[in-house]
């Protein structure tokens, strides 16, 4: 399951992208549109700020919006920056791959070999959508 973080941020994301103009939005009406705790939601943009996604102006008429357009971001780079390793294991995972204590060769592992079927289905998917598919 996704975590809450990751579920905000997608939601907060995709208010963004639904914007007619790339005009600021206040923290406040995201919150209040998408349901979304207001502290939580300032430190998820704010990580999503300083990762190059959305960009921000202060005073009046400022708010948050998005850095690129919506079908230049993929939901699996969104995921990847909120969540962490979309792989379900650690052995399988493009970008955060571990090797597992308890297995002593990946090569004849049954879990393994299920698990990068997983992924690859799962990647292939996020990275073919973007935050435009969310609007």
């Amino acid at each position: 399951m996704l975590s809450k973080k990751t579920k905000y941020g997608l939601k907060a994301m995709a208010h963004l992208a639904r914007q007619e103009t790339n005009k600021p939005v206040l923290i406040g009406q995201i919150s209040e549109t998408e349901v979304i705790p207001k502290k939580f939601l300032e430190a998820i943009l704010l990580d999503l700020k300083k990762l190059g996604f959305v960009n921000s102006k202060q005073g009046k008429g400022g708010g948050y919006y998005l850095a690129k357009e919506p079908k230049d971001i993929s939901l699996a780079s969104l995921i990847r920056v909120l969540e962490g390793p979309i792989a379900l294991l650690p052995c399988v995972s493009k970008n955060y791959y571990e090797k597992c204590d308890d297995c002593p060769n990946e090569g004849v592992c049954s879990l393994n070999r299920v698990m990068i079927e997983l992924r690859d289905s799962t990647l292939e998917i996020l990275e073919n959508k973007s935050l435009e598919s969310l609007k």
